[in-house]
């Protein structure tokens, strides 16, 4: 049903949602990879979707860690708070994450560990990627990683611009394949 609900929300949207199924579970392993999970105190998910990355995030995190979920659309949202609402340290916002400032600040945190992105930056409008970019990288600690995924190389350059480090993985085994980008300062 998940992906019913998926493809029915990019049929709406689909410059914001960007896929037209779920990541795959592939695609989950990969993408946190790269989290020392036993040192993070906060991850925030950018456009956690039904939950498939959050899901993996759950399940490898420490007890205390903070998990901030931010997705801006709104039957989404609602099916992850009826899914994680209820678990302790996780936070489940309605918003977009160009306001990721106000929400780490809200939470009374200066720097992240870890930020987990699910965002379509080959769809979304120039200045709402590099905004989201921007703010991305000031909050993250020093020793933190940024890791987004996208279906092509072309915001490659992008991600460069922000961080001095971009190493990619490809994964096949996704509908369609694509491409992690594991990002650091």
């Amino acid at each position: 049903m998940e992906w019913l609900s998926f493809l029915k929300q990019y049929i709406q949207g689909p410059r914001w949602i960007g896929a037209i199924a779920p990541s795959s579970k592939y695609l989950a392993t990969k993408m946190v990879k790269d989290i020392a999970f036993g040192r993070a105190s906060c991850i925030v998910e950018y456009g956690p979707g039904t939950g498939v990355f959050t899901e993996m995030l759950l399940a490898n995190m420490q007890p205390g860690t903070v998990l901030i979920l931010i997705e801006n659309n709104a039957r989404f949202c609602q099916l992850l708070r009826k899914k994680y609402g209820h678990l302790p340290n996780v936070h489940i916002i309605h918003d977009s994450a160009v306001h990721v400032d106000q929400h780490i600040r809200q939470y009374g945190l200066d720097k992240v560990d870890y930020i987990v992105s699910g965002l379509p930056f080959a769809s979304l409008p120039a200045e709402v990627s590099l905004d989201i970019l921007a703010k991305s990288r000031q909050y993250l600690k020093q020793d933190g990683k940024f890791i987004t995924f996208q279906y092509t190389l072309l915001k490659r350059g992008l991600l460069k611009q922000f961080f001095e480090n971009v190493s990619m993985t490809r994964v096949y085994r996704n509908l369609p394949p694509a491409y992690v980008f594991s990002c650091s300062q």
